[in-house]
């Protein structure tokens, strides 16, 4: 979906935008307790980068040690991941 075709359905239905946002939201701070809940992303071999997915969504982050992960983004599922993280 384009990026104007994204902030139209926002506009449109700002109510399913924001539970995304909050539901998106939520699944990140589970992170916190449970930094490794993710599954292993494969195609990054040198670093710990894990992934969480909520509905449509992947969620890459970096553990850089026990007590400090970095979100490396949010993306639709439909996105060429790769393309960003290698």
């Amino acid at each position: 979906m384009p990026q104007t075709d994204i902030r139209l359905h926002c506009r449109q239905f700002p109510s399913a935008a924001l539970s995304v946002v909050n539901g998106i939201y939520d699944k990140i701070q589970l992170l916190r307790e449970h930094p490794r809940m993710g599954q292993r992303y494969a195609p990054v071999s040198d670093r710990e980068v894990c992934e969480i997915l909520y509905g449509h969504y992947r969620i890459p982050y970096l553990i850089v040690n026990d007590d400090r992960i970095e979100i490396l983004g949010i993306f639709h599922s439909a996105m060429d991941i790769d393309r960003y993280l290698s």
